[in-house]
C-alpha cells in the first residue's frame, strides 16, 4: 500500500499548503483552497515513472563536444528555442484557446517526421479531426505517428514498445494517473504527469512538448511548480481579432528569454514574419501628432515600434490615465517627469498611451519617444515622419544611454527613417550609417526643442 497525505490546493493558482486557510496567500482568493489525498507516487505500484539506479559522474567527465539541437522547421520558433530545440528537453507552450498552440506543434511535427521519429498524442481531439486539421494545414505526413490517449501509463508504455525522438502532449490537462485521486487537469494529476514526463524525457534523450492551457489571469493552468519542473516556458500571445501572433520565452535553460517570434496566422497554417518591425510600422499615419517611432532590443534582435498618446482636455477633477504596451507606473513617472522638468501643464488632461501591434515595451530604450508622443499630442504638432527617438529618460529629465545604440541606428536607418534623436551623453564613439542625421539631446527640453520647437511651458 502507498502512504497517503493530505494536501490542500487553491483552485486558482495551484499552490499547495499543508493546512486549510480561508484564503490563499499566493493569489488572495478566498474560498479556494480544496482538500486532496495525495499517494507517495514514488512507492505506489501504478505510479507512471519508476526509480532508476542512479550513481554519480564526475562534472569534468560530461562530453561538451557538440550541442544536441536540431531545428524545429520555424525560424521563428528556432529563435526563440535559443537556436533549435534541445535534445531531451520538455517544452510548455501555453496561450489562451484557438491561439495556435496546435497548429504550432502539428507544422513542427510534419517538419520533424522527415528525419526524426514523431508522435503525436492527442487527448482532446479524434484521429479524423486531427488528419482534417493536417491535411488543411498541409502538415499531412506518412511518418508522423498518432496516438489517441490520456492515460500517462498508456502513453509511456507506448512509448517503451517504440521509442520516438520527438513527443508532443496536447493537451496535460487532459492527462490522468489512474493511480491518483482527482479529476484530470487537477492540481494532483498535472503535476505528477508532467514529472513522469520529464524523468521520461531525461532518460531517454527525447524532446517532449506539452500543451498547457491558461487561467483568466493569463497563467499556465495548474500548480506554479509546473513551469519550475519544464526546461522551457513558451507564451503564445495574441488578439483574436488579430491574425499576427507573438511567441515569447518565460524560461529557457539552453537560451535567451529575451527572444520573440513573430507569426501570421493564415489559412493554411502559421507563417513566419522574418521583418517584424515592417509589420508593425505598416499603415502609420502620416502628419498625424501624437506618435512616435522607436527601436527596442527583443534579444537579439531590434524592432521597431510606434508609440501613440492622446492627451485630450477633461472636466473632471482626476484625469484618467490608461496604457497598452507601456507599464502603467512607468507611464504615469514619464507624464510626471515631462510636466515638472518639459514645462507641460498635463494634470488636467487625460493621457493614453498605446504602442501599435500588441507589443510589449519592457525596456527603458522607449522612454524618449514616449516623452515625445506624449508632448506632440498636447502641443498638437506632428512629430517628422522620418524621425525616430532612442534613450532613457531619468527623473531629472536627463537622457542616458541604452545598450546596443550602433545596433538600434542601424535597423532605424535600414528601414528609411533619416533622422534619429539619441542620448548626448554617451561612451566611445558612434558610428552613425550613412544617410542618418543624429540629434544629440542631453535632456528632454533640448529634445522637445529640436524635435517639436516647444522652448517654454505651452509653447
Amino acid at each position: 500500500m502507498s502512504k497517503v497525505k493530505i494536501g490542500y490546493f487553491c483552485s486558482d493558482c495551484g499552490n499547495e499548503y499543508p493546512k486549510w486557510q480561508g484564503k490563499c496567500p499566493a493569489c488572495g482568493s478566498w474560498n479556494t483552497l480544496t482538500e486532496q489525498k495525495i499517494p507517495s507516487v514514488l512507492a505506489s505500484k501504478g505510479s507512471a515513472y519508476s526509480i532508476p539506479k542512479a550513481s554519480p559522474i564526475m562534472l569534468s567527465d560530461v562530453d561538451m563536444s557538440s550541442e544536441d539541437r536540431f531545428s524545429t522547421g520555424s525560424g521563428e520558433l528556432d529563435r526563440v528555442l535559443g537556436g533549435g530545440a534541445v535534445k531531451g528537453s520538455l517544452v510548455l507552450v501555453g496561450g489562451a484557446p484557438g491561439i495556435g498552440k496546435s497548429t504550432l506543434l502539428l507544422q513542427l511535427c510534419a517538419f520533424c517526421s522527415k528525419d526524426l521519429s514523431v508522435l503525436y498524442v492527442t487527448g482532446e481531439e479524434s484521429g479524423k479531426q486531427l488528419k482534417m486539421r493536417a491535411v488543411r494545414l498541409g502538415s499531412s505526413s506518412d511518418r508522423l505517428s498518432l496516438l489517441i490517449e490520456t492515460n500517462i501509463t498508456a502513453i509511456l508504455d507506448s512509448l517503451e514498445d517504440i521509442p520516438c525522438d520527438v513527443v508532443v502532449i496536447d493537451s496535460v490537462q487532459t492527462m490522468y494517473n489512474d493511480a491518483l485521486e482527482g479529476a484530470p487537469g487537477s492540481v494532483g494529476q498535472v503535476k505528477d504527469c508532467t514529472m513522469a514526463l520529464m524523468r521520461y524525457a531525461k532518460s531517454h534523450n527525447t524532446t517532449i512538448f506539452i500543451v498547457g492551457h491558461i487561467n483568466k489571469d493569463g497563467n499556465i493552468a495548474g500548480p506554479k511548480v509546473l513551469e519550475h519542473m519544464v526546461d522551457c516556458v513558451l507564451y503564445f500571445e495574441g488578439e483574436q481579432a488579430s491574425n499576427y501572433r507573438i511567441l515569447r520565452s518565460a524560461k529557457n535553460r539552453f537560451g535567451s528569454t529575451n527572444e520573440i517570434g513573430v507569426f501570421e496566422m493564415l489559412d493554411t497554417g502559421l507563417s513566419e514574419v522574418p521583418n517584424p518591425s515592417e509589420l508593425l510600422l505598416e499603415g502609420r499615419p502620416a502628419g498625424e501628432p501624437g506618435t512616435c517611432v522607436t527601436c527596442v532590443m527583443e534579444g537579439t534582435r531590434p524592432v521597431l515600434a510606434e508609440i501613440q498618446a492622446l492627451l485630450a482636455p477633461t472636466s473632471f477633477n482626476v484625469p484618467r490615465r490608461n496604457s497598452n504596451g507601456v507599464d502603467y507606473n512607468r507611464a504615469m513617472l514619464l507624464l510626471a517627469v515631462l510636466e515638472k522638468r518639459g514645462g507641460l501643464k498635463l494634470s488636467q488632461s487625460d493621457a493614453y498611451i498605446n504602442v501599435i501591434g500588441g507589443l510589449e515595451l519592457n525596456e527603458p530604450a522607449a522612454d524618449l519617444a514616449t516623452i515625445l508622443a506624449l508632448a506632440s499630442s498636447f502641443l498638437d504638432r506632428p512629430i517628422a515622419d522620418c524621425l525616430a527617438a532612442v534613450g532613457e529618460v531619468g527623473l531629472t529629465g536627463e537622457i542616458r544611454n541604452v545598450n546596443a545604440l550602433e545596433q538600434r541606428l542601424s535597423e532605424v536607418s535600414r528601414l528609411g527613417f533619416t533622422v534619429c534623436v539619441v542620448p548626448k551623453r554617451r561612451k566611445g564613439d558612434l558610428k552613425i550609417p550613412a544617410g542618418l542625421k543624429i540629434i544629440e539631446a542631453a535632456n528632454i527640453r533640448e529634445a522637445l526643442s529640436s524635435v517639436l520647437g516647444a522652448k517654454r511651458s505651452g509653447v
